[in-house]
């Protein structure tokens, strides 16, 4: 399987997307006057405390105050949770990293469980644990891995010492990469150590690396045969950081100079406005609906067009497996994250129902975000859950419809008219005019002159007053002003 990175940079935001196989799969978006602050470490103030929540806010310069709770605060190992309390007080200077972006109307969420990573590596200043990603899975490997690091331990002073996790990049890295992972956390650390001792309150001490270079940190695998990106200067940037600290990566970065913009030439452009659309369709004819809320993600798997060829029970099969691949790629693609409830169509063969969730499960393998399938409830219902740090692409370039207020619908100009019916009514009751203006869409006037036309002559007789009409351009659909004259 052939996958490739594209970075598309200009002046205003940067865009990463990852192709497989021609098909986009990932999209990710940084804007230079809104970039992600996940893995930012602050030096924080505590502005109040929540006992009833076991939580507090914590200022650390952002609009809105940042959330932690009592269990993501450092304590004694091997105790129980301590009360949020008797953890800190307001007024308190607290060290704390970032573990989600703000989201909509909620603040960003902080821990003190300190880490920053590399390319085959995170640190973690506070532990002396090492452990390794649960998606290398050769034994052999692990215990290489585990002993590299151990040793490079022993060999380094008792109070430089922290733990680390072995990302799953690690898998068959040469022993003297890691090494240099190693030495490069520790001058890290001991640079954000010094800024600890210096900053004031409500500033930040350690920022992640920019979208483009921490793109290579975090993405690049032994599938990824080109790295093409459209800026010479970015370009040069990230050329730098593999030469530091990935080598043998040098090969795989293109610059890309071309005129036509290199998300069009790989049709992702496409790709993301349909992933911005309800309705997903299925090579089969059959179609998804995503609906994302705040509390979850539901997605319903309809046949549509699709009829199938042999029985009922097979057509419903075969969408269902042809909707997990999909379904997966929506995941990843939209950024979707949290609680997800994946609505397939009712198989009677639980076999059928087996071989669909394994499909679904061996599809998510390939998604960086942690992934949990809990099963199919009484209902029918797949219950699952998706890592959630960084805001849905939805949530970055989209924001609520001002005609409906992000219901997705509208009242029918024959609502709205009827709507103005009443409202003529009280205000006929309340004030004494010679005439009443109604200004609104277009839509609603050319209703209230036709088919409701014989409604409003009704009206005009009860309350002896004549009514006029004024189309605003301007105005939405449920926009209306009746106005006394």
């Amino acid at each position: 399987m052939s996958e490739e990175i594209l970075i598309n940079v200009t002046p205003m935001e940067t865009r990463v997307a990852l192709v497989e196989n021609g098909v986009l799969q990932e999209v990710h978006i940084e804007r230079t006057l809104r970039r992600g602050i996940v893995g930012n470490i602050y030096k924080g103030k505590v502005v109040r405390v929540l006992p009833g929540m076991q939580a507090a806010f914590v200022d650390i310069g952002l609009e809105r105050a940042a959330f932690i709770h009592a269990s993501e605060i450092s304590q004694r190992e091997g105790s129980s949770v301590e009360p949020i309390s008797a953890l800190v007080h307001e007024g308190q200077s607290i060290v704390v990293q970032v573990t989600k972006d703000p989201i909509g109307t909620k603040g960003a969420r902080l821990t003190t469980h300190l880490s920053v990573p590399s390319r085959y590596l995170v640190y973690m200043p506070s532990t002396a644990h090492v452990g390794i990603s649960l998606k290398i899975e050769d034994e052999a490997e692990r215990e290489r891995l585990k002993q590299i690091v151990a040793n490079n331990l022993e060999q380094t002073r008792q109070e430089e010492k922290g733990g680390f996790i072995l990302r799953t990049a690690a898998e068959a890295a040469r022993e003297e990469d890691i090494v240099l992972d190693i030495r490069y956390l520790q001058r890290l650390w001991e640079q954000v150590s010094e800024q600890l001792g210096k900053a004031p309150a409500a500033s930040i001490i350690y920022e992640d690396l920019p979208l483009a270079v921490r793109t290579l940190r975090d993405l690049d695998n032994n599938r990824i045969e080109k790295v093409r990106i459209d800026s010479r200067e970015t370009f040069q940037k990230v050329e730098q950081f593999v030469q530091e600290l990935m080598p043998g990566a040098e090969s795989k970065l293109e610059h890309y100079p071309g005129e036509r913009p290199i998300f069009d030439l790989y049709g992702v452009e496409d790709e993301i406005q349909k992933a911005l659309e309800r309705r997903v369709m299925l090579k089969s004819g059959g179609h998804l609906v995503i609906d994302q809320t705040e509390a979850m993600t539901t997605i319903d798997v309809n046949t549509g067009a699709f009829v199938g060829h042999r029985n009922l029970e097979e057509t419903i099969f075969k969408t269902n497996l042809e909707a997990s691949t999909a379904i997966a790629r929506q995941l990843r693609l939209r950024n979707l994250g949290g609680i997800i409830i994946i609505d397939f169509i009712d198989m009677e063969d639980e076999e059928h129902q087996r071989q669909v969730l394994r499909t679904l499960d061996k599809q998510l393998e390939r998604d960086h975000a942690k992934t949990n399938i809990i099963g199919i409830t009484e209902l029918g219902l797949v219950q699952m859950t998706r890592k959630r740090t960084r805001e849905s692409l939805e949530q970055v370039l989209c924001e609520p419809c001002p005609s409906c207020q992000g219901r997705g619908i509208q009242k029918t100009p024959e609502s709205i008219c009827f709507e103005i019916f009443r409202e003529i009514l009280r205000e006929a009751r309340a004030y004494q005019a010679d005439e009443y203006m109604v200004l609104a869409s277009q839509s609603v006037i050319d209703r209230l002159l036709d088919e409701e036309s014989g409604n409003v002559a009704d009206l005009e007789l009860f309350i002896e007053r004549p009514i006029k009409f004024q189309v605003e351009t301007m105005y939405t659909q449920e926009q209306y002003d009746v106005v006394l004259m």
